[in-house]
């Protein structure tokens, strides 16, 4: 018997990222609002009866093929695994979101390819898929439901909000990614600014986003090492964005603008002045795919 299902997994924006603290294993505690966009990778995916285990990945993207390291396979494969199922199953992975930009498009992968394997077998057992995403990686377990949340711990805890309209943004991708194992080593306590205040989350809910609120802690790394985040950042404000921050651990900048109109020309502009740099017209969502 073959199953199919498709779906679009959405790349997020850290409205904020603020460092709390940091755990005996190393780890740092976040508190951020993680909103997801409407810009997704698109996944089908095809389970057949089998005799035995196996997952096969189609990515055309570079470097995205490997079976081995890609976050969607990995998924897969643990939660055939978890559940003791011997299927064989094919990805299909249509990359759009950029790499190693801090948009979660990896993380997403993996989260929608456990909410479709979810649906492709009938188990329902949200805290064994939570416990699953959360080895996979810190940001895994909002993808599980990707919808507006405060999001803090390393990432395992998720308190949805509500309120959240479509904003217009512009997303500034550099011709370069972050590694985020090392802007994370860079950080030093001095430059953790604690949790953000809750009279911020109200005021963003309803749209009204400054530059204040944007605090992402681990811009301070970055910008000492890659001057043309800092850059592009005052690049979109000076087109007319109500802010602009980097967002996770970068590279990519995103700017709240406000309108789609205002986005477009902004996107336009910008064009002209950093050709080497992607700019990708899109919004914030309310809720998952």
């Amino acid at each position: 018997m073959v199953k199919l299902v498709a779906e679009r997994a959405v790349a997020k924006v850290n409205l904020f990222l603020r460092v709390v603290g940091r755990r005996a294993d190393g780890y740092h505690e976040l508190d951020s609002i993680f909103l997801p966009i409407a810009l997704a990778d698109e996944l089908k995916l095809e389970l057949r009866s089998s005799g035995e285990r196996s997952v096969r990945l189609i990515c055309l993207a570079p470097g995205l093929g490997d079976e081995a390291n890609n976050l969607a396979s990995r998924a897969a494969r643990t939660f055939l695994e978890e559940f003791k199922i011997d299927a064989s199953l094919l990805i299909q992975l249509e990359k759009r979101i950029p790499v190693g930009a801090g948009l979660g498009g990896g993380s997403s992968d993996a989260g929608a390819v456990l909410r479709m394997m979810s649906r492709l077998t009938l188990i329902d057992a949200p805290a064994r898929l939570h416990a699953i995403a959360v080895k996979l990686g810190a940001d895994v377990p909002f993808f599980l439901d990707p919808k507006p949340a405060r999001v803090g711990g390393i990432g395992e805890v998720i308190e949805p909000l509500e309120g959240f309209g479509a904003m217009p943004l512009v997303l500034a991708i550099p011709p370069f990614g972050i590694a985020t194992a090392s802007v994370f080593k860079g950080l030093r306590p001095e430059n953790w600014s604690g949790r953000a205040p809750d009279g911020d989350i109200a005021l963003a809910a309803r749209g009204e986003i400054t530059q204040s609120m944007l605090v992402n802690d681990l811009a301070t790394v970055a910008d000492r090492d890659q001057r043309a985040i800092r850059e592009l950042r005052t690049l979109l404000s000076s087109l007319g964005a109500r802010a602009a921050q980097m967002t996770g651990s970068g590279s990519a900048v995103f700017a709240v603008f406000g309108s789609t109109a205002d986005a477009e020309r902004a996107a336009g502009s910008a064009r002209i002045r950093q050709p080497d740099t992607t700019f990708i017209v899109t919004e914030t969502a309310a809720g998952t795919c």
